[in-house]
């Protein structure tokens, strides 16, 4: 992208009207391109999610972030500081923006968690609340602590860009709950690739959906923990 687009994105995000939450999907990691269910296990970007992050960064550079928050897990931190680099900000860490606990279903790809535990994949594909990986976290848990994770931090800030790195079934959640939708609707929401992000702004009707799985040409979406499309064999 030339320098005069990045300026141009600049220009048109410089003036804010009211707090504007960019949700960053960390880059990719190899239990991803697997299928496999991370969950709260600390996996590292692969090479082709540093460059991702990388590559990422300018593009949110250029909106003009006032801040930063981020999981502590690995590859959310990784991704954030790729943005560090070049716009000076400190990341505030908060493990309540961490992905969903997967429960018995972290390491394993979905084809073996069918072979397994296909019901309860199955409820929880097609939105239900049911506890991830049977002793793992509800959607409707994530949800609510990265909406607290956030709305703590926005207290009695105005005219904040707060970017968010985080993970793509929790950025789903956080979208949920923002949005007011019911739980089973979550599903509903497409899934983030991996370093894309999604803009919630907030408006005279509330907070909208302004941008979603942003950031370049379409993407796949890695990890059915994080909106990738659902097997037939689930539908």
């Amino acid at each position: 992208m030339t320098a005069q687009r990045l300026n141009s994105i600049s220009l048109k995000r410089k003036r804010l009207v009211a707090n504007q939450i960019i949700l960053w999907r960390h880059g990719q990691t190899d239990w991803n391109v697997a299928n496999k269910f991370q969950g709260h296990t600390d996996i590292p970007l692969n090479e082709v999610g540093e460059f991702q992050a990388s590559h990422a960064a300018p593009l949110i550079a250029a909106m003009n972030p006032t801040a930063i928050i981020a999981s502590d897990l690995r590859r959310a931190q990784s991704t954030a500081h790729a943005l560090v680099k070049l716009t000076g900000l400190e990341v505030t860490t908060d493990a309540r923006l961490r992905e969903t606990n997967c429960g018995n279903w972290e390491g394993l790809t979905g084809e073996e968690i069918r072979k397994v535990d296909l019901e309860n994949l199955k409820e929880w594909s097609l939105g239900g609340d049911n506890p991830a990986g049977g002793i793992g976290e509800r959607r409707s848990e994530v949800g609510a602590r990265g909406f607290a994770a956030i709305s703590d931090f926005l207290q009695g800030k105005d005219n904040q860009r707060l970017v968010v790195a985080t993970h793509g079934g929790t950025s789903r959640a956080i979208i949920g709950t923002y949005l007011d939708l019911p739980i089973p609707y979550w599903s509903r929401i497409g899934g983030l690739s991996n370093a894309q992000w999604s803009i919630l702004d907030y408006s005279p009707k509330g907070w909208l959906l302004v941008e979603h799985n942003a950031g370049s040409i379409p993407e796949p979406v890695y990890g059915e923990e994080s909106g990738a499309v659902i097997p037939d064999s689930v539908r």
